[in-house]
């Protein structure tokens, strides 16, 4: 099939389509030259959409892995495998290195003072995976292809300096999850109103979070208080988490939905 049929069957628009077509070129890579091709990282909706792709490609689950660095990864690349590279020896062509950020605790760098950081030095998204935050560094796989630049030249963040070492995967530290569940019955499915649920505010101020472009639906943007959401899906607020729609049960005699979020801080 041609790769805008391909397209087309997955619906990537717009900058989906863009990466799309790039998986694709990665594919017809491995396949042509018979070398490893790789993507960037991609996020979990993406990854969901390059399997569709993939699968209407005609790609077989022994053609490509998926690596982000640590079991339960969010962030993920495909590795594309050559006739003479098995699944289960992926990683010894893998493209990711761990690095590690230092600085001394009393800065209190987030997640977003590190990856604004990083952008500022002009690196674009897809060349990082997971950002692992801890009270005094922060560990993240990143490409091979801008190791070597960030151990040189990232050294700021904030107002915090970094000390940049490169890492193996045995020492990598995995900050603890914190997460609750919130069991409760919803009026409608809609976005603004399981907003207010998982992140326990009013609807209005919901709703005002949605409009301002903070929310995200299964890692996009998401401006539609009225977007009706399902179990499995995921909705991140900056400045307040993210809960994911854990189970969706029945109606009570009072038309109202039961729900249960799990919700992470």
């Amino acid at each position: 099939m041609e790769k805008s049929k391909l397209l087309d069957r997955v619906g990537a628009a717009g900058d989906d389509r863009i990466l799309m077509a790039r998986v694709l070129d990665k594919l017809e890579q491995a396949r042509v030259r018979n070398i490893p091709a790789c993507t960037g990282f991609l996020s979990p909706q993406e990854q969901k959409m390059a399997l569709e792709l993939l699968r209407a490609a005609g790609a077989g689950t022994e053609d490509h892995v998926l690596l982000g660095g640590y079991e339960g990864a969010e962030r993920r690349l495909i590795l594309f495998l050559p006739d003479w590279l098995a699944p289960e020896e992926a990683e010894s062509q893998s493209p990711l290195r761990w690095l590690r950020a230092e600085y001394r605790p009393e800065y209190g760098l987030t997640h977003r003072d590190i990856l604004g950081s990083l952008m500022g030095l002009g690196v674009v998204r897809e060349k990082i995976g997971d950002l692992l935050v801890s009270p005094d560094s922060c560990d993240l796989p990143v490409l091979d292809t801008v190791a070597e630049f960030l151990l040189q030249s990232w050294d700021l963040a904030g107002r915090a300096a970094l000390k940049i070492r490169p890492i193996e995967v045995q020492e990598v530290r995995l900050p603890e999850i914190r997460c609750r569940e919130i069991r409760d019955t919803v009026q409608t499915l809609r976005l603004d109103a399981l907003a207010a649920t998982g992140f326990q505010m009013s609807r209005a101020k919901a709703a005002a979070l949605i409009a301002g472009g903070k929310i995200q639906v299964n890692w996009r943007d998401c401006v539609k208080p009225d977007h009706l959401l399902a179990e499995g899906d995921s909705v991140t607020a900056r400045g307040f988490g993210k809960f994911e729609v854990a189970a969706v049960g029945g109606v009570t005699r009072k038309g109202r939905t039961s729900v249960v979020l799990r919700r992470y801080e």
